[in-house]
């Protein structure tokens, strides 16, 4: 890795994941993720993902004895629905690894036959699900000299899942220079024509046949997010020219192709988890998800269940709803769910009006051979969305345009250059706030700006449309860092409560996801003559794998650490104050609640020494699923029919002993009772400090914790109420504990909130 560390001493761009390059996921959508109609003609066959009892007796040698369970349930006399001439159904994927299983196309009266069988658990209609769609190790504290990155060697022997599109396995940031080859208990391979190297270790598809290209574009972005090898002289459509790397550059990694352009089916995501456990991967990256079901209802969160119970965690994108509440996806808390936030890089494009007032907009077309002069500027009242002009000459003038959503529609652009503009000024969609998502466009200057400056910026072309007409000029300022504040809380990006389980704080955290810069799987044309095999794009899709990269490399400093305890140190070692040192702001620019980022900002500075661990385990999941869905629900999703929450026991959500504290807001006191795990010095004292507001009641019991040998756990409570007639109490209070010691700052957030049900 010697080589590694010399080309990271040139300037650092990175690599993110993202939505699809129209970014048509981040306008949520629901049309085509929303669950298929279960009314069918009892003909009719679809999918269905069944699961069923292990099979009795099999030996562990027999690996063929599961499929052949599976196939058993399809014998001819499940088949009494079939129509004349119909095919037989087969096994579409047989599961084995993460729970036991398999996925077919049945009718109903199939499916009828097939539940009456002995070994039937359940069946699920399989839904398709959407895609969430370099200056970011940087900004989350990666250095190439010290710190992280130099403890853990950049990740390496650590290997990192990816269900996803496919990938572009030539492309220079899958390249293996002076990278050893995986671990001697690596199982995966690569899917011929591909031929595997030592970053990319493992490609295979799960849709069928053998094509794992990427022609979206996803998967490469998130592989080269989380893992992507160094590559010199990257330029961002020439913004900025330096060396470019993934999070945890020193990994491997493997592609299991799950999604095409049009989405994820459930079936092959499970069968993708299936096999990367099977392969051995360390950390699995998910930027999928579908709109909130019950846990148990949730193949996704089925599945997670059964990678996390072989100590595997799985991170996945949070969705792309926001800002309106409870649109998560990925909402159990066994998954690390990751929201998204900007970073401190603009690609800086300033609208200066005529009276000399200028407003800083961004955009990604920044031709130098563009004019810097002034022109004259217009509104179009009529058609402010700018998709025709008739009748109306825009000749040689900047037009302003409205726009509907997170991104001006390219028809627009289109329009405005047809007619001859000489530029436009795109004015952000209200919602957005602050958050402006770019693009590459064609060669036609512009700007977007804020729906607030983009109404200065109209009333000031109204003015001028009624006497002399008003100018503006457009300046390119290429690619600015630094840019205060940041992060911010990206509008699109989902926010809690859970609505899965209104008691678990989610997103977990948040992460860089607006506007970033990621490998592509194809050249990105500009203007017809230049390109590049690199691309900009924007959702939680690419906020995920930056959280993968850092789990990566917890795992190499701590390869013992659980999945919950490995999320627990990204929680607690999280910041809430942006980079001017004041709390994170959403996309209004007001204090961003932890429903909108999770435990707070991930921090790749600190997460591989957090001191103190909140761990749990398969029981401890099993219990809280007891308390919030009783013991089917608890069979289904540990996998396990002999199990039962007699013998599990049953916690309400509030005591599952994670890293955020939710509980009730009234003015009667509620207890949460918390167990910490020191994974720090051994002899270690730390004490309880709160940041609340004056109107809550907050008590920590003990206010001290003392610790005299590693991995030693100590338990305390905390008890919450409000302060009864107190004028300034609400319905939602936020606060925090700290535990303290000389060299560690262990954070949770406390939530009191009114809308959650005392059990």
């Amino acid at each position: 890795m010697a080589h590694l560390t010399a080309l990271l001493l040139a300037s650092v761009l990175v690599f993110v994941l993202s939505a699809t390059p129209t970014l048509s996921i981040i306008t949520g959508g629901g049309g085509a993720t929303a669950r298929q109609s279960t009314s069918l003609n009892h003909g009719a066959a679809r999918t269905y993902v069944v699961l069923v009892e292990p099979p009795a007796h099999a030996h562990h040698a027999d690996e063929a004895a599961p499929r052949r369970w599976h196939k058993s349930f399809l014998r001819p006399g499940s088949r009494p629905g079939r129509t004349a001439g119909g095919d037989a159904p087969t096994i579409r994927h047989s599961y084995t690894g993460v729970f036991s299983g398999f996925a077919a196309k049945l009718t109903e009266d199939e499916l009828a036959a097939v539940s009456r069988k002995r070994g039937f658990v359940r069946a699920f209609p399989e839904r398709r699900v959407p895609l969430m769609t370099t200056r970011t190790p940087g900004f989350l504290g990666l250095d190439a000299k010290r710190g992280v990155w130099n403890a853990t060697n950049y990740g390496e022997g650590v290997i990192v899942g990816f269900l996803d599109t496919g990938i572009a396995a030539s492309h220079p940031s899958f390249g293996d220079e002076g990278m050893p080859p995986p671990p001697a208990r690596w199982k995966g391979k690569c899917q011929a024509p591909v031929r595997c190297n030592n970053k990319l270790v493992g490609l295979v598809s799960l849709m069928g046949g053998n094509d794992t290209t990427d022609a979206v574009g996803h998967g490469t972005h998130t592989a080269g997010t989380a893992a992507g090898h160094f590559v010199d002289g990257v330029s961002a459509f020439g913004l900025g020219r330096g060396t470019a790397a993934g999070i945890a550059p020193g990994a491997h990694l493997a592609m299991y192709k799950v999604c095409d352009g049009e989405g994820c089916f459930e079936s092959d995501i499970l069968a993708g988890m299936d096999a990367a456990v099977k392969d051995g991967v360390d950390v699995l990256s998910l930027s999928l998800g579908g709109p909130s079901i019950p846990l148990d209802k949730d193949l996704i969160a089925i599945g997670a269940f059964g990678v996390m119970s072989k100590g595997v965690l799985v991170v996945c994108a949070g969705g792309n709803s926001g800002p309106t509440p409870s649109t998560l996806s990925n909402e159990a808390p066994w998954i690390l769910t990751v929201g998204a936030g900007s970073v401190d890089r603009s690609y800086r494009a300033t609208v200066r009006l005529g009276d000399g007032e200028a407003f800083d907009g961004e955009s990604l077309t920044q031709d130098k051979r563009f004019s810097a002069k002034a022109y004259p500027l217009y509104y179009p009242q009529g058609t402010s969305y700018c998709d025709y002009f008739d009748g109306v000459n825009i000749t040689g003038k900047v037009v302003v345009c409205d726009t509907e959503t997170p991104l001006p529609p390219l028809n627009s652009i289109q329009a405005v250059q047809a007619a001859g503009g000489a530029g436009v000024v795109f004015i952000n969609e209200a919602d957005f706030g602050y958050t402006i998502v770019v693009e590459k466009y064609y060669n036609l200057p512009m700007s977007q700006v804020t729906a607030t400056d983009g109404a200065k910026i109209m009333g000031y072309a109204r003015v001028g449309s009624t006497a002399a007409a008003h100018t503006a000029t457009i300046l390119f300022n290429s690619s600015i860092v630094h840019v205060k504040p940041a992060p911010i809380v990206a509008a699109f990006s989902s926010r809690g409560p859970n609505a899965a389980s209104p008691g678990v704080l989610k997103p977990d955290i948040m992460a860089p996801g607006l506007n970033i810069l990621a490998a592509w799987p194809s050249m990105v044309p500009i203007g017809g003559t230049e390109s590049y095999s690199y691309n900009v794009a924007s959702g939680t899709s690419m906020a995920a794998p930056h959280v993968t990269g850092i789990v990566a490399l917890v795992k190499k400093a701590h390869p013992e650490w659980s999945p919950s305890a490995v999320k627990s140190a990204i929680m607690t070692t999280s910041s809430t104050a942006d980079n001017a040192g004041h709390p994170i702001m959403d996309e209004e620019h007001r204090k961003a609640s932890f429903y909108s980022i999770g435990a707070g900002h991930v921090d790749a500075a600190k997460v591989v020494d957090p001191g103190l661990v909140y761990d749990l385990d398969v029981g401890d999941y099993s219990a809280y699923i007891c308390g919030l869905l009783g013991e089917p629900a608890m069979k289904t999703i540990t996998g396990n029919s002999s199990l039962t929450c007699a013998a599990v026991g049953s916690i309400p959500e509030a005591q599952l002993n994670y890293p955020a504290i939710l509980v009730p807001l009234s003015e009667k006191p509620f207890k949460a009772k918390r167990t910490v795990t020191n994974v720090g010095p051994a002899m270690s004292t730390y004490t309880a400090h709160l940041d609340v507001p004056g109107w809550l009641k907050v008590k920590v019991e003990p206010e001290a914790l003392e610790f005299t040998s590693a991995m030693e756990k100590k338990t305390f409570t905390v008890t919450v109420s409000s302060r009864g007639g107190d004028a300034d109490a609400g319905q939602l209070a936020e606060g925090s504990l700290r535990w303290v010691s000389e060299d560690h700052v262990v954070r949770s957030p406390i939530i009191a909130d009114a809308r959650v049900v005392p059990t």
